[in-house]
């Protein structure tokens, strides 16, 4: 939101095409300047009918705006706006990778098979003359290199979407029970079950903590939680559960640990926040979670899917709280270098500016 409010400010006509906005109102958006189309788009999606569907409508409106720049962002976007992109000759596409997913975490047949069929389309969508292809960790570039969909030459390494420090200022402990927050959607692949764990392991050893997961059930992901295995949690009682918290600061100031256990990400923004907090974080040695902290430094890393590590980790913060301060600061100041809003906003702007000198 606030690349497109910057983009607004530098000159730019910024048109918002969404399928999903959240909480926030159109008419909102509408009143800040932008202008706004619907596209109907089911990202959990896999009917073919309601596939072309999305297709046709992101054909009319791209071909109806005439962009000078088109920024496609999350997967369908960039895979289905790539390719209609270079069939009606749009002169600038920007396509942002925020991480590469399930598909690429699992390594399964179906995920396989599913790489398989997909590798022509992204082949074609990251092959326009002049893009750039936006990726927040070196890994997930590799990937795409190894995977021989895209030219080195057009990737953009940025470190996430942003965190506007200033929301942050609360930095001092909360005198009360050592509490540890995960705060992200309800999937198996963000560890959720590994934070459980981990808090079983923990209260068993009667050490006293709190456990909190803060998020939404996301049932469009194939990784995604149910009600029922939701309220399972809820009646073990090991954790608290939260709906989706829109006060992130507020929840990250009454915390004491951020965790989050994922399989593999772009760049977390949750830990970016927790960073800019001033929060020790707890998360996995894979790619995009171990690019938001300096190990052992600003926090751990403990291997993917490995409960038990997780508790000794999560443990050693608890008892230490020296070290938990200290690791804050150094998060603190990590997120003033790489993470500032300030920053992204600017390399996005910078790839404006390139494409459009290039068209």
């Amino acid at each position: 939101m606030l690349i497109a409010e910057a983009s607004l400010e530098n000159g730019f006509d910024v048109i918002i095409g969404y399928g999903e906005l959240g909480d926030i109102d159109p008419a909102y958006l509408e009143d800040k300047g932008f202008k706004t189309f619907f596209v109907p788009m089911d990202r959990g999606g896999t009917n073919l009918i309601e596939e072309f569907k999305t297709l046709y409508f992101l054909w009319k409106l791209i071909r109806k705006v005439q962009p000078d720049i088109l920024h496609l962002v999350t997967i369908k976007p960039y895979l289905y706006g790539g390719i209609i992109a270079r069939l009606l000759h749009v002169p600038c596409v920007v396509s942002a990778v925020a991480g590469l997913g399930s598909l690429f975490v699992q390594d399964k047949i179906w995920a396989k098979l599913l790489r398989h069929i997909l590798y022509p389309i992204y082949k074609f969508s990251f092959n326009h003359p002049n893009q750039r292809v936006i990726v927040q960790n070196q890994e997930d570039a590799r990937s795409l290199l190894n995977w021989e969909v895209l030219n080195f030459k057009k990737i953009c390494l940025v470190r996430g979407s942003g965190v506007n420090l200033k929301n942050f200022t609360r930095f001092d402990e909360p005198k009360s029970v050592p509490t540890v927050c995960f705060a992200a959607r309800l999937l198996r692949d963000k560890g959720v079950y590994e934070f459980v764990s981990a808090a079983r392991q923990i209260k068993n050893k009667g050490l006293k903590a709190r456990f909190i997961l803060a998020g939404e059930i996301d049932l469009k992901n194939p990784s995604g939680l149910n009600f029922e295995e939701v309220k399972k949690l809820k009646e073990e009682g090991l954790v608290e559960i939260l709906d989706y918290q829109k006060d992130i600061p507020s929840l990250y100031a009454d915390s004491h640990i951020i965790c989050l256990p994922s399989y593999r990400e772009g760049l977390p923004k949750s830990l970016a926040e927790a960073a800019a907090a001033s929060r020790p974080i707890v998360t996995t040695d894979v790619p995009g979670c171990r690019d938001t902290i300096i190990p052992n430094k600003s926090g751990l890393l403990v291997p993917v899917k490995n409960s038990k590590k997780l508790a000794n980790a999560l443990q050693w913060l608890i008892e230490n709280q020296e070290e938990r301060i200290k690791m804050g600061r150094i998060g603190r100041e990590l997120a003033e270098k790489e993470f500032s809003i300030e920053k992204i906003v600017l390399e996005h702007l910078n790839i404006y500016q390139l494409l459009l000198k290039n068209r």
